[in-house]
Order: structure tokens, then C-alpha cells, then sequence
């Protein structure tokens, strides 16, 4: 039976590729800061990245490592390197030294423009110590990651709901299922397309005005688009900092990726359709992250 290195299991992503996991009989290690929810088929570790003596055991009798773990938002950009350098270095040696040789990491489009962010930097800086090392090593950028369970997104169908979608200058994004990205980070696992750097999404790209559109589709309203001047962004950002200080989820630095005009992945490093392919479709997807709001409450 396979067994599975998670790290970032507690988190958007990694609850869904745990799920599918479990339902696809896979042994899991994951590794959480605090103790959770004993679950059968899965094994916590208690510990962080930065934890030398759990690394070893969350690696023990692992067949691959899928490090999901990273840092998004962070007040310096030494939060940032702790998190998405640091931390992957750490996971790094440990399967160096421990093993298991297969290494899938989760990186991020933003790496493919590391001078715009801090958040781009470091997760270029994370792929470089993946990129180095003798592990068998994929790495995975995936686009906008939405679905049931994401709270990164709620402020978008939020404002869509009142008929308002707020969105950054003109330009174009590609977005990923979580189920998608899940399926196809398991699918690494046991299909190795070798050193390669993959950038999923559902097949097409979005421009932002088509994007919130189809927001609003999804919660039944028509929307009035109003791209916002970078500048504009940025006092916006501000006042986000006041209302929610560390929690806001608009952020000078997130300002800075959003205004670039170009984060579709790029068709020369989709996966080939004979490994992967998504099947939700965008809007299928955002029709039923919106019903999940819906459900909890989320969108008032």
C-alpha cells in the first residue's frame, strides 16, 4: 500500500488531497503544528518545518513526500523566505537523508515572476532548492486554486452577490478545481514525468472582466465590473490593513502580483493529456463553491 509525506495537510488544499487520498487507499503522514482529529488511514505528526525531529518522522516509510505547505501572506519578506525557502530547504534535506526519493512540490504561478512579490520570490526561491537537490523531484505552479472549502475567494462572491466585482487592471487568469489539482498531485505519485515544472489549470484562460462575470453567474446576479488602477489597489490595500491588520486578505505585496496583466499558465507546460487533464470545468466549479458558501453561511 502507498504511503504519502504531506505537508500542508491542515490546510485548503491539503484537506482535499488527504480526502482524495484516503478514498483512493493511500496510507497518509501528515504533519500538523497542533494535534488534530485522530482519522483512520492517516498518521499526524506533530511538528513544522522547522521542527528537525519530526521532518524524520513524517518521512518514515514514505513512497513520495507532496509538499504542500508554504507561506502566503506575510508582513516582511523574511516571513515570506522562513516559510517558502527555509522550510522547503528543511523538507529537502530530511528526504535527502531519510528518504523518500519522490518529491512533488507545490509551488505557485507567482514563481514564474519573482521580481513582482515577495510571495513570487520565495516560492521561486523554494523550486530553485527543489531544482538542486538529487530528489526525484516535479514541481507543480498551479494558478488561482478555488472550490468548496476556499475562504481566499469568499470576498469576490461576496461582492458579486451585491452585484459589484472589484478587480485589478486589465488582464488575463487561469484557475484550477482543488479536486483537479488534488487528483493530479496524486497522480505524480505514481506517474513521474520526470524534472519537470508543470502549470495546471482547466484548459483556458480568463480574462479578469469574463472571470467576474462568471462569478457572477455562479450567485445569480449580474455583475458590474470595475477594474482598479494599481495605485487605487494599493490605498484599498491600506485601508484593508487597518480593518483587519494582519488578517487582511489584500495585502501591498498581493497588490503587486494582482496588477500584473498575465497569470495564465503557459500551454507549453500544461501536463500532457495522456497524464492529466482536469475535468471540472470553471463554471461548473464556481457554481458549486458558491452553493458551499451558500450552505455556511458565507455569503451574506
Amino acid at each position: 500500500m502507498t504511503t504519502i509525506a504531506v505537508t500542508g495537510g491542515t490546510g485548503f488544499v491539503g484537506k482535499r488531497l488527504i480526502d482524495l487520498a484516503l478514498e483512493r487507499g493511500y496510507m497518509v503522514r501528515a504533519l500538523a503544528r497542533s494535534p488534530q482529529e485522530p482519522r483512520d488511514g492517516v498518521t499526524w505528526i506533530i511538528g513544522a518545518l522547522d521542527s528537525t525531529d519530526a521532518l524524520p518522522r513524517l518521512l518514515a516509510g514514505a513512497d513520495a513526500t507532496i509538499h504542500v505547505a508554504g507561506v502566503v501572506n506575510a508582513p516582511t519578506r523574511d516571513g515570506f523566505a522562513a516559510g517558502n525557502i527555509a522550510g522547503t530547504r528543511a523538507l529537502v534535506e530530511a528526504a535527502l537523508t531519510h528518504g523518500p526519493q519522490r518529491f512533488i512540490h507545490v509551488s505557485s504561478l507567482s514563481a514564474r515572476e519573482p521580481d513582482l512579490s515577495h510571495y513570487g520570490w520565495s516560492k521561486r526561491g523554494g523550486e530553485d532548492v527543489v531544482a538542486a537537490s538529487a530528489l526525484d523531484w516535479t514541481v507543480v505552479r498551479p494558478p488561482a486554486v478555488y472550490g468548496p472549502g476556499d475562504l481566499e475567494m469568499r470576498d469576490v462572491f461576496r461582492l458579486a452577490r451585491l452585484g459589484l466585482a472589484l478587480m485589478p487592471p486589465p488582464g488575463r487568469l487561469s484557475l484550477i478545481h482543488v479536486d483537479d489539482l488534488a487528483r493530479l498531485l496524486l497522480i505524480l505519485v505514481e506517474r513521474d514525468p520526470g524534472r519537470v515544472i508543470l502549470e495546471p489549470d482547466d484548459g483556458r484562460s480568463w480574462t479578469h472582466e469574463a472571470f467576474a462575470r462568471a462569478v457572477g453567474t455562479a450567485v445569480g446576479q449580474r455583475v458590474l465590473t470595475l477594474p482598479l488602477p494599481k495605485g487605487l489597489l494599493s490605498l484599498t490595500a491600506s485601508a484593508d490593513k487597518l480593518l483587519r491588520g494582519d488578517k487582511a486578505k489584500l495585502t501591498q505585496d498581493r497588490v503587486n502580483y494582482l496588477a500584473h496583466p498575465d497569470w495564465a499558465a503557459e500551454p507549453s507546460r500544461r501536463p500532457s493529456g495522456d497524464l492529466w487533464r482536469a475535468e471540472i470545468a470553471t463554471p461548473a466549479g464556481l457554481a458549486a463553491t458558491a452553493a458551499w458558501y451558500r450552505a455556511n453561511g458565507l455569503l451574506r
